[in-house]
């Protein structure tokens, strides 16, 4: 009988909850607030990877480097606004007198705003947020990660692929890293026929923080 409740229940729209109709216009003022924020901080770079990296680390280091290197050169640093490599990127904009924003994410463990982003915004959405993280991004830069790291390469790889938004470079950071993931994309994904060749040209993957910027600055000379 409870089965057969909840099957009937499920297809029935008043089942929405006034609590969900009203969390539309939350979400709505989520964006609106990162709109009104973000605007004008073009050109920017996205810079990902672990929020568990301590500073000393060889990671930590070259974000901050790279960060620096971006603010040097009139770039706008964009992080998750919270700790390692996140802190790291945001870290080097500031102490070079760039701008280093923080786009953070409220959770209940591991997401506490970094020190070193002079403009934070706070979002309940892991979605508004990624939009925001991707609307204003020249690149991506992505460090060695977990799993919120890889959500939002293939997020940003799958809407280059789909050309949802123009292509930008989409930079791996640390080939002994990233180089297992990508022969398994080549070995499986492309040998079974679900992407194709080109897709490969969307990842470049660098060790070095110069060659990055040359990317980066190669990409913004053609606008």
């Amino acid at each position: 009988m409870k089965n057969n409740n909840i099957q009937s229940r499920q297809y029935l729209i008043d089942e929405i909850k006034v609590g969900d109709t009203w969390r539309i216009f939350k979400i709505l003022s989520e964006f609106v607030e990162g709109f009104e924020h973000l605007s004008g901080v073009e050109p920017a770079v996205s810079v990902f990877g672990s929020a568990r990296v301590k500073e000393g680390h060889r990671d930590y280091r070259r974000a901050r480097e790279l960060g620096s290197l971006l603010a040097g050169e009139g770039i706008t640093v964009i992080t998750g606004g919270g700790p390692g490599i996140m802190e790291a990127a945001n870290r080097g904009a500031a102490e070079a007198g760039g701008r280093s924003i923080g786009i953070n994410i409220e959770l209940p463990f591991e997401q506490k705003p970094n020190p070193y982003a002079n403009k934070v915004i706070t979002f309940n959405y892991f979605f508004v947020r990624k939009v925001m993280l991707v609307k204003y991004a020249s690149a991506f830069v992505i460090f060695p990660g977990g799993f919120g790291t890889m959500d939002e390469f293939f997020e940003a790889l799958t809407l280059i692929q789909t050309r949802k938004i123009l292509p930008f470079p989409l930079i791996l950071v640390d080939s002994d890293y990233w180089s297992g993931l990508i022969n398994w994309i080549k070995d499986k994904m492309l040998t079974e026929g679900f992407i194709s060749p080109e897709d490969l040209d969307l990842i470049q993957i660098k060790d070095d923080v110069y060659e990055i910027m040359q990317v980066i600055k190669a990409f913004l000379s053609k606008f």
